[in-house]
């Protein structure tokens, strides 16, 4: 999908493709990492087949990334969730814009914590939230920093539906993490850093695809039931 000849923002290539459909458009959304000379950057496409894209090009500029699309409108407008940086820390962050171009209202959503957690200074969404009864279930990414380098784990945290920067719930232990040979060494040792799932048809299923130390693809089946379960008992 890279073309840095025609879309010089993705000289160094893309990653982290979050893909969300969009019904009022009949079209999937694609919010994906473009690498420039600049940094990365949240670009955005849209497609029918998987075949031809319609670029938006980058809507949040360098450095910013984790990034997604809410699959309908919240109040008229439409919401992107993304991870901007602000060394030494990075917070997730919530904006809307009116014609999916123009961006604005940018709110911070979900804060890393300080200290010796695992989601300490460090944050990320992960693959896009789900929607529920109870609110958008967002599965995030921390990093903690350690002697022997940084670890990848998830987290889980619950947004209001209707002002979805408003944060209902948040886990404080994390849910999944490296443990596997391969999620342990690789490229990048102990990652494990999902950006799609796919939900079965009993609506309750999830299985959750995830890069591997940046080496390898994985799968994990779960529950969004038990996922909310978990997160009432958190509180």
């Amino acid at each position: 999908m890279a073309d840095p000849e025609h879309f010089p923002e993705e000289k160094w290539g893309i990653e982290d493709p979050r893909i969300t459909y969009v019904p009022e458009l009949t079209k999937y959304a694609i919010v994906y990492t473009a690498f420039s000379g600049g940094g990365p950057g949240v670009a955005l496409a849209f497609t029918e087949d998987f075949r031809h894209f319609e670029r938006y090009r980058v809507i949040m500029p360098p450095e910013d990334k984790d990034a997604a699309l809410l699959p309908h409108r919240i109040g008229g407008q439409w919401a992107l969730i993304h991870r901007p940086v602000s060394a030494p820390r990075a917070h997730i962050w919530i904006s809307y814009s009116p014609d999916l171009r123009n961006w604005g209202n940018h709110t911070l959503m979900l804060e890393a914590r300080h200290g010796a957690w695992w989601d300490a200074n460090k944050i990320g969404l992960s693959p896009p939230p789900i929607e529920t009864p109870q609110g958008w279930l967002v599965i995030y990414h921390g990093v903690r920093h350690t002697a022997a380098g940084a670890i990848y784990r998830l987290g889980l945290a619950l947004f209001d539906l209707q002002a979805p920067e408003r944060c209902l719930k948040r886990g404080d232990e994390w849910i999944f993490g490296p443990e596997e040979p391969y999620e342990r060494h690789g490229d990048v040792d102990n990652v494990v850093f999902p950006c799609g799932y796919t939900i079965a048809p009993d609506g309750d299923t999830i299985r959750l695809y995830y890069g591997a130390a940046d080496t390898s693809i994985a799968l994990a089946t779960g529950s969004i039931r038990a996922m909310l379960e978990w997160l009432e008992q958190q509180h």
